[in-house]
């Protein structure tokens, strides 16, 4: 455990500490001076007996009285030294004192500032932290809230998924499904008088779609078909054994339906010479222009054409395209006559329009004959102005009678 002192010295600055222990090696230094002065005086005090045992008594008498005397002085001096010092020490330890709780004062309030001042900082940095705490959880809650939503689609969607699956499996529901899509897709594209959908032709077959186009190449038939069991066959093979024999039952599945195709809707003078076949799936699609080129180019020679629907999206644009041409073709002789009917009608106000200046030319003659003679009236009567009369009664009636006549003027 530490004294009290030197708790006192842990509170002082460096400076005052060294200070305060040059003081109390000062005090122990006092302390040893006044022990040896007592030791002195003793030593003293006994060498004196002794020598009064040695003397006489007259001689010891004498010598007693001075050695008496003379350590009464030294003790009245030695006690004045150890007034000095005590009061020396007790003034020392006063200012020590005094300037100690000086000190501790104005360590206490320097702590007190820096403890102030920390607090400060703490709390504001606590305060900081609060608020940017606050705004991490708002933020974790909003992405949590956005992390939940996605979960929500996604097991929406997964759900979905399932029903494609089981749609997909079946092989009723797949052509159904194959046929929305393209009834999807004509309808984005084409104006409704451009196609027919489960129409029946001629030989009882009936076709999912009809495209309604002008001779050449005239109606082109469209049927949706989905060979998914080989094609999942295809991509399940692990060996190339298996592969190979999948890959041949894909390409004969896709060649049958492309056989079929051409039997039931390929019509001579009811049809176009082609038809299309709609592959409901771009994975089908990409699969059987990748790796069954062989199979492309029979249903090319069979005048079957197959496409995905982002290429049924292309072939319908460029179906829109030649009905819009096929259109302002049929409607050339009706604009032909109503640019003859409007030439007549040009011709007919070009007419008007000479008759119109006829009548303006003639306006500006008559207009320079009132001219000219509004020029003949103001002339006569400035010479009427002009006239002298000798009476008053005269000159009065004179103007009147002109006035008279240049309104009679001015009328004709």
């Amino acid at each position: 455990m530490r004294s009290p002192q030197q708790g006192q010295a842990s509170l002082i600055p460096n400076g005052h500490a060294v200070r305060f222990a040059k003081v109390q090696g000062m005090l122990r230094f006092m302390d040893l001076i006044i022990i040896i002065v007592l030791a002195f005086a003793a030593v003293t005090t006994t060498l004196a007996a002794l020598a009064l045992f040695r003397s006489s008594k007259q001689e010891t008498s004498k010598i007693i009285a001075h050695n008496t005397d003379r350590l009464a002085a030294q003790q009245a001096e030695l006690a004045g030294r150890l007034t000095q010092i005590a009061e020396a020490d007790a003034a020392s330890q006063k200012a020590l004192s005094e300037r100690l709780q000086n000190q501790e004062l104005a360590i206490t309030k320097t702590l007190e500032d820096r403890l102030a001042d920390v607090t400060k900082r703490v709390g504001d940095t606590l305060q900081q932290t609060s608020t940017k705490s606050s705004e991490t959880i708002i933020k974790l809650q909003e992405r949590l809230a956005v992390i939940d939503a996605a979960q929500k689609n996604i097991t929406d969607l997964s759900a979905r998924v399932v029903k494609l699956q089981d749609v997909l499996t079946n092989r009723q529901a797949r052509g159904v499904f194959g046929e929305i899509q393209l009834q999807d897709l004509i309808k984005a594209a084409l104006p409704p008088s451009a196609y027919e959908f489960q129409k029946t032709l001629s030989n009882k077959k009936r076709a999912d779609c009809i495209l309604n186009l002008p001779n050449p190449p005239g109606a082109i038939a469209i049927d949706a078909k989905f060979p998914l069991e080989s094609y999942h066959a295809l991509r399940a093979a692990k060996d190339e054994i298996s592969k190979r024999q999948c890959a041949r039952e894909f390409s004969a599945d896709v060649l049958k339906h492309v056989n079929d195709i051409a039997a039931r809707y390929i019509i001579p003078g009811e049809t176009a010479e082609s038809a299309l076949m709609f592959l409901p799936s771009e994975a089908v699609y990409a699969e059987l222009h990748a790796n069954h080129s062989k199979t492309v180019d029979k249903s090319y020679r069979a005048r079957v054409w197959i496409v995905s629907p982002t290429t049924l999206m292309a072939t319908l644009n460029t179906v829109r395209a030649v009905l819009k041409d096929a259109s302002m073709q049929e409607q050339a002789g009706l604009i032909q006559t109503e640019v003859r009917k409007l030439l007549v009608d040009v011709g007919r106000i070009d007419d008007r329009v000479e008759k119109l200046q006829t009548h303006f030319r003639q306006a500006q003659d008559d207009i320079a004959k009132i001219s000219t003679s509004t020029k003949k009236v103001a002339t006569r009567g400035e010479k009427i102005e002009l006239i002298e009369l000798g009476e008053g009664a005269e000159m009065a009636e004179i103007p009147a009678a002109a006035k008279i006549q240049t309104h009679n003027s001015s009328a004709d």
